[in-house]
């Protein structure tokens, strides 16, 4: 569990990240070469993903919510963005059942 939670985390810093390379170059009107990183980025996004050990549906479902909830906080961090309360219990509730659809199975064996 430990190491699928590291590949997440890892997975976000460069889908998001590249994302947002992608996003600040097209409509921050910044150097093509931060478009470039980005889609670098995305493409090292794409192989992490496959060091998952579990299926492709249950895994990318799993990172569908994880990235929600990372975008939330990549913005926070780097664009100014303010979560609000609402933001913040959706977050929770996200990651609740995130982690009920992949961990939860191995407590209740």
């Amino acid at each position: 569990m430990i190491k699928s939670i590291f590949y997440f985390l890892l997975a976000c810093i460069f889908e998001v990240g590249g994302g947002y390379l992608v996003w600040i170059w097209i409509k921050g009107d910044r150097s093509l070469w931060i478009g470039i990183l980005g889609m670098v980025m995305l493409i090292v996004y794409g192989l992490v993903a496959t060091l998952q050990t579990s299926t492709f549906g249950r895994v990318f479902a799993g990172y569908g919510g994880i990235f929600i909830v990372f975008s939330i906080v990549w913005a926070a961090i780097f664009d100014g963005f303010k979560p609000d309360r609402f933001d913040y219990i959706g977050a929770v509730l996200i990651l609740i059942g995130v982690f009920i659809m992949l961990y939860a199975r191995n407590f209740m064996r």
